[in-house]
């Protein structure tokens, strides 16, 4: 039996005269992955922000039942900090050391935990950012376009080093992304978020790993493209 671990219920947002999400209800179940698509200032992120509670502007009810951790599209480590010391930063357990060198050896960063933050790769940074996400053991992951300042070879990486972690803790994660694709690759359910709502929605059943070329990843792309205004041209027969 599946347990929610959030739900928000006639979310709404202002920004002045503007509203970004518009009465929003939305759903997360435990272990679940999902993408959370739209165009750019749909709303995506600050639907994000308000579940991490990083938002007291919005309205409505959020009820997160789990702990939360984010990992934002800038890694955001603390330049004066060791990457070991910036996967521990925040934690008060007695063993937040120890913690923090076992999640680094899951990312693939034991070797760099003494590394200064400004001598790591943009790959390895997004690494250690994911590192400290998850030695909090969260049980809702928030990840806002995590993988856009990678390169394309880095991307494929680390969505794989993702669905690892993923498989390995079975957080609920909410991925916002621009990308359709690596939201077919990586999620189990696609949202997209358009005028402050839900407004398609999307089960995938293709097993992982998943090809571009899979009949049902094919079919969805072309709706969710539609869904976002995007036109795919026919080829000629």
């Amino acid at each position: 039996m599946t347990v929610p671990v959030a739900g928000v219920r006639g979310l709404t947002r202002r920004f002045g005269e503007r509203i970004v999400l518009d009465g929003l209800d939305l759903d997360i179940t435990g272990g679940e992955f999902i993408a959370l698509l739209g165009r750019s200032g749909s709303g995506k992120s600050t639907l994000l922000r308000a579940l991490a509670g990083l938002d007291g502007g919005a309205e409505g009810v959020v009820e997160v039942t789990g702990s939360v951790a984010v990992a934002f599209q800038e890694p955001r480590l603390v330049p004066w900090k060791r990457v070991a010391a910036n996967v521990a930063l925040g934690l008060t357990a007695p063993d937040a050391a120890v913690r923090a060198g076992r999640a680094l050896e899951e990312v693939g960063l034991a070797a760099r935990a003494d590394a200064w933050p400004l001598t790591l790769s943009g790959g390895e940074a997004q690494r250690a950012s994911l590192a400290r996400a998850l030695v909090r053991e969260p049980e809702l992951l928030l990840l806002d376009e995590p993988f856009s300042a990678l390169d394309a070879l880095t991307r494929i990486t680390v969505h794989q080093l993702v669905l690892q972690l993923w498989r390995a803790h079975r957080p609920a994660v909410l991925l916002v992304t621009h990308d359709v694709d690596e939201a077919l690759l990586l999620a189990d359910r696609v949202l997209v978020l358009s005028e402050g709502r839900i407004a398609h929605e999307a089960a995938i059943t293709a097993p992982r790993p998943r090809h571009r070329d899979h009949p049902e990843l094919l079919a969805l792309r072309t709706r969710l493209l539609a869904a976002l205004g995007v036109v795919v041209p026919q080829e000629a027969s």
